[in-house]
């Protein structure tokens, strides 16, 4: 349903763009989040963009960095992601929900998640 890719080996500095391709549902109807999970820490949420309206939340940790768009022509949700930090480095998923709160841009809750692309920013 969803497929992330895009992820890779960059020194920290770098670019990369990663892509939530999704299928099987109506994609104009879902908000879509990236969320990370780095070793030994608990998943975390990146960035949402909702379905209507295009609103995008940044975590602190990312803001000015990382930019996310959506491309309803082609089912699919970009995450840019420039000056990457070590921290930066964790396994990214990309996650649907239809449900927001007025006012929001990540869902309250996901129905389909896709499986992870590893982000490795190292020197």
């Amino acid at each position: 349903q969803l497929q992330a890719s895009g992820g890779g080996l960059v020194q920290p500095g770098g670019s990369l763009r990663l892509s939530c391709t999704t299928s099987g549902f109506t994609f104009d109807d879902y908000s879509i989040s990236w969320r990370r999970q780095a070793p030994g820490k608990e998943r975390e949420g990146v960035s949402c963009i909702r379905s209507i309206g295009g609103r995008t939340y940044y975590a602190d940790s990312v803001k000015g960095r990382f930019t996310i768009s959506r491309d309803n022509a082609k089912n699919t949700v970009y995450l840019q992601m420039n000056n990457l930090k070590l921290e930066d480095t964790a396994v990214y998923y990309c996650a649907a929900g239809s449900t927001v709160t007025p006012g929001n841009a990540c869902p309250q809750w996901y129905d389909y998640w896709g499986q992870g692309t590893q982000v490795t920013v190292s020197s």
